[in-house]
């Protein structure tokens, strides 16, 4: 659930460039619910942590409106205001909050040290990485203008708010097919938006697709724009675009759920530490261990298939504790 977007994925810190460097215990990079639940367990276990928050403090979820499946808010809360309350209790316990972004990493030699704005440098015992992941998106400026209001890249965050509405999700793949029968047991319609005349999803997931009732597929269907007053009401399609058929439709629909994909933000690293095919870095089963002694993953970066608050926090709490044990010479 966290964002946070390097300045300059390849580039290596210049020396002749940072101005200070400053050793820490424990050194956070990230503010999505990942960061700051490993920042509330680490500064209770007396590891003094530092934060940096990276380009978007409070990560993705300050970019959505209702939360509704967070224990502990029965009610519901606005994605900002729970960021605003995890950011407190962080701080509350001695969690040393900061702005940055960081630039360039260099795990050799046994040492842990991160550039962060490419002019500081911070050298820790201890390193837990909480970036994150960013959905992808088609680039329409529609998107931008409904985020929040009919536009998600997450059916199991959102998908609650579309009760006995149609929807539209976007993609051939796996995931869109887990996507739209997740949304068909909650909307009234759902259709998948298809580039292709074929689905890329597995054999299986493609079954229960088209064993499902209230999902229709349109083949070879490009988005192209989103229209409503308050909120998405409908969307443009092209149909068999670049084709002599081309055919432009518009659509009724309610919801509009992005299904093609995430990028891990974690391309500053990868030069030491080892990631999947995609980018997601890859963890000890069960634990927040990297391939780096000192190194721990936690929330969205290392999790490829649940990407929700609950599970990021919880995998923060996993990576302040398993820090703390390494740092007390258990579990190494």
């Amino acid at each position: 659930m966290e964002i946070f977007k390097p300045m300059d994925l390849q580039k290596e810190p210049q020396n002749t460039n940072i101005t200070n460097v400053e050793n820490v215990k424990c050194l956070i990079i990230g503010s999505g619910p990942a960061g700051y639940t490993a920042a509330i367990y680490a500064a209770r276990a007396n590891l003094k942590p530092v934060l940096y928050t990276g380009l978007q403090m409070g990560g993705q979820l300050t970019t959505t409106t209702d939360v509704e499946n967070y224990p502990g808010y029965p009610d519901g809360i606005t994605g900002p205001e729970m960021m605003e309350d995890f950011r407190k209790q962080a701080e509350k316990f001695g969690t040393d909050i900061r702005f940055g972004i960081a630039t360039g990493a260099d795990f050799s030699e046994g040492k842990l040290k991160i550039t962060f704005d490419e002019n500081k440098m911070v050298e820790a015992e201890t390193v837990i990485i909480a970036t994150g992941a960013t959905a992808k998106y088609l680039g329409l400026e529609a998107e931008k203008k409904y985020a929040g209001m009919g536009v998600s890249a997450c059916a199991t965050c959102d998908g609650f708010f579309y009760r006995e509405k149609d929807v539209a999700v976007v993609g051939g793949g796996d995931t869109a097919a887990e996507e739209a029968t997740y949304l068909a047991g909650l909307c009234n319609k759902v259709y998948m938006i298809v580039r292709r005349d074929v689905l890329r999803a597995s054999k299986a997931m493609q079954q229960k697709i088209m064993n499902t009732s209230n999902i229709e597929i349109l083949w070879e269907h490009q988005a192209i724009d989103l229209f409503g007053e308050n909120g998405v009401e409908g969307i443009t399609l092209v149909k068999k675009k670049g084709t002599p058929q081309e055919e432009t439709i518009k659509l009724k629909i309610d919801g509009f759920f992005l299904a093609i994909g995430h990028t891990p933000d974690s391309d500053v690293f990868k030069k030491y530490v080892e990631t999947d095919t995609v980018g997601y870095i890859k963890t000890v089963p069960g634990t927040s261990k990297t391939n780096i002694p000192g190194v721990f993953a936690a929330g969205d970066v290392q999790d490829p298939h649940y990407r929700q608050a609950v599970t990021a926090a919880g995998s923060g709490c996993i990576a302040a504790i398993d820090a703390e044990q390494y740092l007390s010479g258990l579990h190494v």
